[in-house]
């Protein structure tokens, strides 16, 4: 019997709970990993330890750092490390509060800056004493430094400063064995989007537009997107770091 792409290796995600996050945690799961999925949504994490036997569960804030740190000792060394919790702003930078500016960028930026930090030197242990690479995966966007989106100041001011992270990592430990990039989705249809989407004006016309923009003509399903992360865990991807990797349905053709 084959053995999965990423059998044997340690996977730790955030935001586990629904979207990418679950989506990834499961595909991973299927891949023959042990998936450690974390979440502030005790509900979610139930359920999805229940799909899968290979997934443990674990409830973290990310902006919370004593409970990252501890999480870090607990859990010890992992292969891959997908930063995957994030939160969208809507507004341009007049409607943009101070507030709306740094809770973007305390979830967005900071919580990886965090994780990281936390589980950095158990990983790069690890890629010594094994002789391997270990991944660090940052959930970016499209909407960063690849292209500007209206009504997205603070969304993509973060997502821009997830790729100059996810480059520096990428060239501060790369002959230290760890790989870092950068996920660049498109607009995916996730519970965050059906959320935005509600509270519009116009609902249905959100929707129309979300789709308009996607020159393949509709959304993204979470399946399309983890294909990717799959790739960016396993040794496939033992070339590839410091890249900014686009997944977003021809947007930025």
């Amino acid at each position: 019997m084959a053995q999965g792409r990423l059998q044997g290796k340690t996977v730790l995600i955030t935001a586990a709970a629904q979207g990418i996050g679950r989506a990834s945690a499961l595909a991973c799961a299927a891949e023959g990993a042990r998936v450690i999925a974390t979440d502030i949504n005790a509900e979610l994490l139930q359920s999805l330890a229940q799909a899968a036997a290979a997934i443990e569960t674990a409830l973290l804030d990310v902006r919370d750092a004593a409970a990252v740190q501890a999480l870090a000792d607990r859990v010890g060394a992992v292969d891959v490390l997908f930063n995957c919790a994030g939160m969208v702003a809507n507004g341009s930078l007049l409607d943009c509060s101070e507030a709306d500016w740094d809770n973007s960028f305390e979830l967005n930026v900071k919580s990886m800056y965090r994780m990281t930090r936390a589980f950095l030197p158990g990983m790069l242990a690890h890629a010594k004493a094994t002789g391997g690479s270990v991944s660090v995966i940052n959930m970016a966007s499209m909407a960063s430094s690849i292209k500007g989106f209206a009504n997205r100041c603070a969304y993509g001011a973060t997502k821009a400063a997830v790729i100059g992270l996810t480059k520096s990592l990428a060239a501060d430990f790369v002959k230290a064995g760890l790989r870092a990039n950068a996920l660049c989705p498109g607009t995916v249809d996730t519970p965050s989007l059906r959320g935005r989407i509600a509270s519009a004006a116009d609902p249905v016309q959100a929707e129309k537009d979300f789709i308009a923009r996607q020159p393949v003509g509709r959304l993204a399903t979470v399946d399309d997107i983890t294909p990717m992360v799959v790739f960016l865990a396993s040794d496939e991807s033992r070339f590839v770091t410091g890249q900014n990797l686009l997944v977003d349905g021809g947007v930025t053709i």
